[in-house]
């Protein structure tokens, strides 16, 4: 099935989805990843300006909730994200082949306060709603929550790489930590919730973790299954490859009411028309006539002279 075409208006909040290669758990937890990954995380963000609202990295695929200036800074920090972060986790873990499996996945969230909180929700809930931990304040990996509880930024450490290449090559005595920067990563807090004061912000935090600690122990009950638990975690392999589970089709837009759901499918129609006509401009060669719409990906367009 062919893919949507990308659509991401200016100032978009998105919620972000990449998965490893066949689900492998090669971001499985550990006290360095989640060092390094904080620290590419914060730095991606330093160098192309966006705004962080929430991230959980799972072994197998990380979440995030942006606010985004365009489509082509998403483009620009995703890239940065995940080059970074496949090396570093590959580096670690010994794995030399293709780390994740397919291109990111943005889907945008409408501005009601419920489609915000719900999928800030959604996103905080991982790690405990798999049944891997009880709260997502014990997730062992990089998990925005106890950042958002406590109100402090997440710090992690940046590895230069190219820097510490180019003193091998000078054969110059190599200390360790030369190559090491730490970055610190502030968290914004979701748009419709952008006017709390932060007090008021980390209580209501503080009242969504309680909800999924609420419902980790009642599913628990049900299900008369513990969680798998840190120590569990920490000891699987990484290049294991687990049992897939069958997932739907992406939603096109993350929304509460119905409303709201017909006038972003409309926006989007109207966006798909102007970005084929220009594509029809510009296969006919009419470059001139070939304006693509705010908001997408378009084709590079050929070299011209004169």
């Amino acid at each position: 099935m062919a893919r949507r075409l990308r659509f991401v208006p200016r100032g978009s909040l998105v919620e972000v989805t990449c998965r490893t290669i066949q689900g492998r758990l090669l971001l499985r937890p550990s006290p360095i990843l989640t060092e390094l990954t904080l620290g590419v995380l914060a730095r991606a963000a330093r160098l192309y300006p966006v705004e962080i609202h929430g991230y959980a990295f799972l072994s197998n695929h990380f979440h995030l909730m942006l606010t985004v200036e365009s489509a082509q800074r998403l483009a620009a920090f995703m890239n940065y994200l995940n080059s970074n972060l496949a090396r570093e986790a590959g580096r670690l873990i010994r794995w030399q082949e293709k780390f994740w499996g397919r291109r990111y996945q943005a889907i945008l969230v409408t501005a009601e306060e419920g489609a915000q909180v719900d999928r800030l929700r959604y996103l905080l809930a991982h790690g405990t709603k798999e049944g891997l931990v009880a709260s997502p304040l014990e997730w062992p990996g990089a998990h925005c929550a106890s950042a958002l509880v406590s109100g402090e930024p997440a710090r992690g450490r940046w590895h230069d790489r190219t820097l510490e290449s180019k003193a091998k090559r000078r054969s110059a005595p190599l200390d360790p930590h030369a190559f090491v920067e730490e970055e610190t990563l502030r968290l914004a807090p979701i748009p419709c919730w952008s006017q709390c004061d932060p007090k008021e912000y980390r209580e209501r935090i503080r009242s969504l973790v309680r909800a999924i600690e609420r419902s980790a122990r009642t599913n628990a009950r049900a299900s008369g299954r513990e969680p798998l638990g840190r120590s569990a975690l920490l000891r699987q392999h990484p290049h294991l490859e687990p049992k897939r589970s069958r997932k739907g089709p992406a939603p096109l837009v993350h929304a509460v009411s119905a409303a709201a759901r017909r006038a972003f499918r409309h926006a989007y129609a109207v966006f798909l028309g102007a970005y084929r006509a220009a594509a029809r401009s510009l296969r006919a060669g009419i470059l001139d006539a070939a304006a693509f719409p705010a908001g997408s990906f378009p084709p590079a367009l050929p070299f011209r002279t004169g």
